[in-house]
C-alpha cells in the first residue's frame, strides 16, 4: 500500500495538484484546518487516496477498467476519506492502514452512486455523463457491484472487524434506500421515516467513515465510538441542510437549480413540515394545495410553490432541526481530546448551522 507521505511530490508534481484539489474541497466543505501540520497530514492521506482508488478499480478487463474508473476520474468531495483522515488523528494518522480503509469508504460511496444513478435515471453526475447514461443501465449496476467486491476485498485484508463493519454498513445503506422506495407505512409518520431514510442511505456511511478512521488509526474505543456517533449526526445534518438549500438558495450557492426537489416531487424536509403543518394562515393553506399536487412541473405552480416555502413556518422549523443536530454532532466529540483535529471536526458543525441560517 503506497505511504501517504510519499505522494506528496510537490507544487509541480502530481501530488501537488491533487492537494491544491483537495484543498478547495476543504473550502467547499467548510472545513477549516488551522493547523499547518494538520493539513499537511490529512493532505498526504488524501493523496494516497487518489492514486490506491485508481488502482484498486483496475481489472483485467479494458472496459471494465473503464467505467470502474469514470465516477473516480469525475472527482467529488472525498467527504468519507477525509473523515477517515481526521477520525485517524486521535490515533497514529500514519498507521499502515489508513489509506487502504479510507479506499475502502470511497469505493462503497462511488458503487451506490452507480446504482443511485440507475434508480433516479439520472442523466448527468458530478459534471459528467452518468455510467448508466453513457453505456447501460446494466452496465451501471454491474459496475457498482464491482465496486462493492473491491470494497470488501481490501476490507478483508483489514481484518474481520473492518469486513463486518462495511458489511453491517451495506445493509443499512440498502435498507434505507429500500425504506425510501417503499415510503412510510400507514400511519407512520412521514418526518420520522424521512429521518431514518437519511439515517441509512447518508448518515451510516459516514460514521463508519469516521469510525475507521479512529480504529485503524489506534485510537482509544471511547474516541472510536465518538467519532461513530459524529460521523452519523454531520452526516444527517449536511443532507438535511442541502434539503433547506433547495429551497432557501440561489443556484451559486447549492450548485443547482433552485427547487429542484420540489420540481422532482422529492420530499425534502421543508415540504414534509409543510404538508404535516396545520398552520391556518392562506399562505400555508395556498402552500398545502399546491404540495398535494406531488411533482411541479408546472411552471407557476412551481415559481409560488417556491415562494412561499421561502416565507413558511415549515422552513424556519427545519432550520432548527438542522441546528439542532449540528449541536447534537458538535455534543458528540466532547470525549475527544482538545486538539486541531477536534477543532476542525467542529468547524464542520458551525459550516452547517451557518450556511442554512
Amino acid at each position: 500500500m503506497v505511504n501517504p507521505a510519499g505522494e506528496r511530490t510537490g507544487a509541480t508534481g502530481s501530488g501537488g495538484r491533487r492537494s491544491r484539489q483537495h484543498t478547495g474541497q476543504f473550502e467547499a466543505l467548510g472545513l477549516y484546518l488551522a493547523d499547518p501540520r494538520l493539513e499537511a497530514s490529512v493532505l498526504a492521506v488524501l493523496d494516497a487516496v487518489e492514486v490506491e482508488l485508481r488502482a484498486s478499480v483496475a481489472s483485467a478487463d479494458p472496459f471494465v477498467t473503464e467505467a470502474a474508473r469514470h465516477l473516480v476520474e469525475a472527482g467529488g468531495k472525498r467527504f468519507r476519506p477525509l473523515l477517515v483522515a481526521l477520525g485517524a488523528q486521535f490515533g497514529d494518522p500514519m498507521a499502515p492502514p489508513v489509506v487502504p480503509a479510507a479506499v475502502v469508504m470511497e469505493l462503497t460511496h462511488l458503487a451506490t452512486l452507480y446504482h443511485d444513478d440507475v434508480m433516479d435515471e439520472a442523466a448527468v453526475r458530478r459534471g459528467a455523463q452518468s455510467a448508466n447514461s453513457r453505456w447501460t443501465n446494466s452496465v451501471a449496476i454491474l459496475v457498482g457491484d464491482y465496486l462493492f467486491a473491491r470494497a470488501a476485498d481490501i476490507a478483508a485484508d483489514l481484518g474481520t472487524e473492518a469486513v463486518r463493519l462495511q458489511a453491517r454498513t451495506f445493509s443499512r445503506l440498502v435498507h434505507g434506500q429500500i425504506a425510501e422506495t417503499v415510503g412510510p407505512r400507514p400511519g407512520e409518520d412521514p418526518v420520522a421515516h424521512y429521518l431514518q431514510v437519511i439515517g441509512g442511505k447518508t448518515g451510516s456511511l459516514i460514521a463508519t467513515s469516521a469510525r475507521f478512521g479512529g480504529l485503524f488509526g489506534g485510537a482509544a474505543p471511547e474516541h472510536v465510538e465518538a467519532l461513530a456517533g459524529y460521523g452519523e449526526t454531520i452526516g444527517v445534518a449536511f443532507q438535511l441542510s442541502d434539503d433547506l438549500l433547495d429551497i432557501a438558495s440561489e443556484s451559486a450557492q447549492s450548485g443547482k437549480t433552485p427547487g429542484t426537489d420540489l420540481r422532482e416531487g422529492v420530499p425534502t424536509l421543508p415540504v414534509l413540515y409543510a404538508q404535516a403543518g396545520d398552520d391556518s394562515d392562506a399562505a400555508s393553506v395556498r402552500l398545502r394545495e399546491i404540495l398535494a399536487a406531488g411533482a411541479l412541473t408546472d411552471d407557476d405552480l412551481h415559481a409560488e410553490a417556491l415562494g412561499l416555502l421561502r416565507e413558511s413556518p415549515a422552513l424556519k422549523r427545519a432550520r432548527e432541526t438542522v441546528r439542532s443536530y449540528a449541536e447534537e454532532a458538535r455534543a458528540q466529540l466532547a470525549p475527544l481530546p482538545e486538539n486541531p483535529a477536534r477543532r476542525a471536526l467542529e468547524s464542520l458543525c458551525d459550516y452547517i448551522a451557518d450556511r442554512t441560517s
